[in-house]
């Protein structure tokens, strides 16, 4: 175990701050949210309307109104937080019940907690699932917001960074396992991974974990996909540093599948086999990389609005329980 990584103050403070705040809000009557729908719905007179309509439609793909059996789903009602359960998912439950606590106690939903990379065989809210074109069943919102949803001030900008790339993950799957064989000993690279319980027999693959703030001090920091997407995209996209990775194959409320390559972020072939040409491109091209790193901010600052993000979610939602016939209304 890394002991640094989980003792970091910041990290524990956030999460303690989450559950007051959310335990709090927890034990307030349901009712009080479901008088606040209408008006909060109303305030999309004040915000780009087309840019909500465009995000609730990429995030709720469902088919035209279907007969579902929905039966065995979760009721509004039931949806109460799991304390007796031992895998409770507390800051994935506290974000979907955020929201479904607006709606009708009879209405019913189905959702899938955790990292899930395929499609779901009934309408599901969802972290994540694969990028794809056309109707899905899988229903993102924002959940897991807390680990996922972290966005940083840079106070290094892209020219005064150092020349290099920097990496520290949670290493268990081929891919990154691969990109370690590849570029450990790069003197361009500073990688490693931050999980003690198996090292593939490279010992010096585990390294010291590195806060935020010391991997902002790179030109480069490599967003590889883990279970699903990247954890670390979001953070970096709003640094000035260049996020530098393969083309994503998953994604979530962060729409990573509308990301276009070399101009929100660097793309490497999927086999990284072209990583130090990228870099050493855009270190001979500052004002280029300088570019990337706007166009990625100006990609953030759709997320910075809470009113709109929680107008959005309930969007999504209302009409989630349009398109499965439990309402007549698609606000």
């Amino acid at each position: 175990m890394n002991i640094r990584y989980f003792l970091q103050p910041q990290k524990g403070m956030k999460k303690i701050h989450f559950f007051i705040r959310n335990f709090s809000r927890y034990f307030l009557p349901d009712s009080l949210y479901r008088r606040k729908l209408m008006r909060t719905l109303a305030d999309m007179s004040a915000i780009d309307k087309q840019a909500v309509e465009e995000r609730v439609a990429y995030y709720n793909r469902l088919p035209e109104r279907h007969d579902y059996n929905i039966s065995e789903w979760m009721s509004v009602a039931d949806f109460r937080y799991p304390f007796r359960k031992k895998e409770k998912f507390s800051t994935y439950f506290f974000d979907l019940h955020r929201y479904t606590r607006y709606f009708n106690p009879q209405y019913r939903f189905a959702y899938q907690f955790g990292d899930i990379t395929e499609e779901t065989g009934i309408p599901a809210f969802v972290k994540s699932r694969p990028i794809a074109n056309g109707n899905s069943n899988s229903v993102l919102l924002k959940l897991n917001q807390v680990r996922h949803f972290v966005f940083v001030k840079d106070r290094y900008s892209f020219r005064e960074k150092k020349d290099m790339l920097v990496s520290r993950n949670v290493v268990r799957q081929p891919h990154r396992i691969r990109f370690l064989e590849l570029y450990y000993q790069h003197p361009m690279c500073n990688i490693g991974q931050i999980n003690r319980d198996i090292d593939y027999g490279h010992p010096e693959w585990v390294k010291e974990y590195l806060t935020i703030s010391q991997q902002l001090e790179y030109k480069f920091v490599c967003c590889i996909e883990g279970n699903d997407v990247a954890t670390n995209l979001k953070w970096v996209m709003a640094s000035n540093s260049l996020a530098i990775m393969p083309r994503p194959t998953y994604e979530t409320w962060f729409m990573e599948g509308r990301l276009i390559a070399d101009y929100h972020y660097v793309e490497i072939k999927k086999d990284y086999s072209d990583l130090i040409e990228k870099m050493e491109y855009y270190i001979l091209h500052p004002e280029e990389a300088e570019r990337i790193i706007e166009h990625a901010h100006e990609y953030v600052r759709q997320f910075m609005n809470s009113k709109q993000e929680t107008l959005i979610s309930l969007l999504v939602m209302q009409k989630y329980f349009y398109r499965t016939k439990q309402t007549n209304h698609n606000l």
